[in-house]
């Protein structure tokens, strides 16, 4: 096989990722959020930057995904108004765009992303199946939805990033993700990594492992829409998302623990995914 073979396997590799990430509109997406001019949230060099642009992403947003079924009426909300089922792809797209846009796009730009977002918010709401009433727009759930998110990017990217971040990049990224969170509506969002543990142990007695959310988990894990030969990549992704998390979380989701084995044969296969995701997606970069 010649370097031009291993070129194009390359290029339609990482334009198949990104279709997958980003959606149709992608490439007029990216065009739009890289080239217009005008001011930025963050400078080049803020870590938001870096872990945002980074492959361990992929496994960071499933581990989020999972750790935010954890609270009930976050979840309530996603099982009856998402339709993550129906339409997994486009929501990932959605998810991707809005990262994209708050993290490297022109400041007019994000503020109409995150303008967008709490338009919808203000119309999500509803009765969980145990009674309780919720709204997207509390600050309360958006605060969970952020922190799990932000931890959970975080640890992806320490773990599988090409340039993991040293404990003042690493509090630099929760602080530069707690600017995002507070035009969101979150109220006083932690703003060191330290204070981002302290709020996930908060949170933890209103945690709980519903029907929904392992049936999300389920969904997620095992039987997302994908092409054959993309099943064994993914099931490794799914693996080292589930590896990152805490032992305490697996259990309500009916998740394995096996530390020998993540420590070890996950993690490998981890490293070789994210790198072999990193791989594909530079050639697509341009």
């Amino acid at each position: 096989m010649t370097l031009y073979d291993f070129g194009a396997i390359r290029t339609r590799m990482g334009s198949a990722l990104f279709g997958m990430v980003a959606g149709p509109e992608g490439p007029e997406n990216r065009a739009r959020i890289h080239e217009t001019p005008g001011p930025r949230w963050f400078p080049e060099d803020r870590p938001i930057r870096r872990v945002h642009a980074d492959a361990s992403m992929f496994v960071g947003g499933l581990r989020a995904l999972l750790l935010q079924s954890l609270h009930p009426l976050a979840m309530a909300g996603v099982a009856e108004h998402s339709d993550y089922r129906g339409d997994p792809w486009g929501r990932l797209a959605r998810t991707s765009t809005f990262l994209a846009v708050t993290t490297f796009g022109a400041a007019d730009d994000a503020q109409r992303a995150v303008d967008k977002v709490r338009g919808i918010h203000r119309r999500v709401r509803g009765t969980a199946p145990d009674g309780r009433a919720y709204e997207a727009g509390d600050p309360h759930l958006l605060e969970w939805v952020h922190i799990a998110e932000t931890d959970s990017f975080l640890r992806a990217h320490q773990l599988y990033g090409s340039q993991p971040l040293d404990q003042e990049g690493r509090d630099a990224y929760v602080a530069d993700t707690a600017e995002v969170a507070m035009k969101l509506g979150v109220v006083d969002p932690p703003r060191t990594e330290a204070e981002l543990a302290e709020r996930l142990a908060a949170y933890r007695p209103e945690l709980s492992g519903t029907a929904a959310a392992r049936d999300a988990a389920r969904f997620l894990l095992l039987t997302p829409p994908l092409p054959v030969l993309a099943r064994a990549p993914y099931t490794a992704l799914a693996a080292a998302a589930v590896a990152m998390l805490p032992r305490w979380a697996r259990g309500p989701l009916w998740l394995p623990y096996l530390p020998p084995v993540e420590a070890t044969v996950v993690r490998s296969a981890g490293h070789v995914l994210v790198g072999g995701i990193r791989w594909a997606m530079t050639a697509n970069a341009g």
